[in-house]
């Protein structure tokens, strides 16, 4: 149900804007995951304390919600004929792909969305290329031809190839995601201001990564270690999994004055039916869903309004997949209802089971924002966020205007801000 205050596409950024000193980003993640800082916020009370005892602050049989996606090597330099260099971003498939698993299992060409640096360099019906060594005697080639630009962003298409000197030309041998594996850089958040090390593939991947297709990692979940995870499960705490490909539209500023004019991209997410089964009982059972980043956030919560579009007949996704997301940006807002979190997740349930399916694969474009309120989640897991970002517009949404308190104390305490900084357990009201 939407709170009493304004649209929430009426805004203002600026609002939601602090102070963030460069030296309290943190560049390079502490060596252990679960030495990170932990703030706690709870009955608008701020508690202190570190990762590895996480535990101490969650209530027994919750259930932790985590994001398994993971990031793929997005950045791919090529060369000209002249020898100079251009930048592709590959941000998402292009819509004529149902989702992001069929886009990465492409052979021999995938047409993909992309943002470009010095594309003004790039003449039209030039082709870039770059190379790759595999072998001695063995090279994959990758080619990139524009095909069209929407504003900003461009529809590549990609193609590859592998030669030997003891075989014929193949382009056949890898899929997409190969060739990213293989010709990419891991695309760490640019306000790191410094390129990728090795140890980023280890430490900018939690220890969940299971599901391509992300240029940006779950981050919260990146303080979590295996040991940690089973102290937690000591406490008759249980674990789920869910999948969002984070896009690039986590690093896209609000530049607008007020939230009606910034577009907030679309993601992909894939949840399957025993995960949204689990969750159905949890809800009936009124016990604590923690989502465990901003990413299961917005994933918990797309759930309860597609099953909302479902029960009012509106849910046409499944038709017109490549004109529109599952849900758009403000229908929470514009669509009030008072249809219950189970009933909304049992229609989804019905849904598959109808259509014989196991998962539910769909994009979301929704925005969370104050204004909102949540159906799902009872608490968030999450790192401190960049000012006037719509990470921070959700944190708000969920701790209201206490979250200057806790910004402000983190600021005041040392703590380390951004991806590979340090985060806290937020308690809803």
């Amino acid at each position: 149900m939407l709170s009493n205050s304004m649209h929430p596409s009426h805004l203002k950024i600026k609002d939601f804007s602090y102070h963030l000193p460069e030296e309290k980003i943190a560049k390079f993640p502490l060596p252990e995951r679960d030495a990170s800082k932990l703030l706690v916020y709870e009955n608008g009370e701020i508690k202190e304390g570190h990762y590895k005892n996480i535990s101490t602050y969650l209530p027994a049989q919750s259930l932790m919600v985590f994001n398994e996606t993971k990031v793929v090597h997005a950045r791919l330099l090529f060369q000209k004929n002249t020898g100079g260099k251009i930048e592709v971003f590959c941000l998402e498939p292009d819509d004529r792909y149902d989702n992001m698993e069929i886009a990465l299992q492409q052979h021999e060409e995938v047409y993909w969305k992309c943002m470009v640096g010095g594309a003004a360099k790039w003449k039209e019906n030039q082709v870039l290329s770059l190379n790759i060594q595999l072998a001695p005697n063995k090279t994959l080639t990758v080619f990139a031809d524009r095909v069209q630009r929407i504003d900003q962003v461009f529809i590549l298409k990609i193609t590859w190839n592998i030669t030997s000197n003891t075989t014929e030309t193949t382009n056949k041998e890898l899929n997409f995601a190969a060739v990213l594996q293989l010709a990419g850089n891991l695309p760490i958040p640019p306000y790191l201001h410094r390129a990728a090390e090795a140890s980023d593939e280890i430490r900018y991947q939690t220890i969940f990564a299971k599901n391509e297709g992300s240029v940006a990692a779950p981050t919260a979940a990146l303080h979590f270690t295996p040991q940690l995870i089973d102290k937690i499960k000591e406490k008759e705490i249980d674990f789920s999994f869910l999948t969002l490909h984070v896009g690039a539209g986590t690093f896209k500023p609000v530049k607008s004055e007020e939230m009606q004019g910034h577009d907030m991209h679309a993601e992909w997410i894939a949840v399957s039916i025993t995960f949204i089964q689990e969750l159905l009982n949890r809800v009936k059972a009124k016990r604590n869903v923690i989502a465990v980043g901003t990413t299961s956030a917005r994933t918990l919560e797309s759930l309860y309004w597609i099953g909302v579009k479902m029960i009012k007949k509106e849910w046409i996704w499944e038709h017109n997949k490549h004109q529109s997301p599952g849900i758009e940006q403000w229908y929470p807002y514009e669509n009030p209802t008072e249809i219950p979190a189970e009933t909304a997740l049992s229609a989804i349930i019905g849904y598959l089971q109808n259509n014989n399916k196991k998962q539910l694969i769909t994009n979301t474009q929704i925005i969370i924002a104050p204004g909102y309120s949540f159906r799902i989640m009872n608490a968030l897991i999450t790192n401190f966020h960049q000012p006037q970002s719509t990470l921070l517009l959700l944190v708000a949404a969920l701790i209201g205007t206490d979250w200057h308190r806790v910004y402000d104390y983190a600021l005041a305490h040392d703590f380390r801000f951004l991806s590979y900084g340090d985060g806290c357990l937020l308690w809803g009201e």
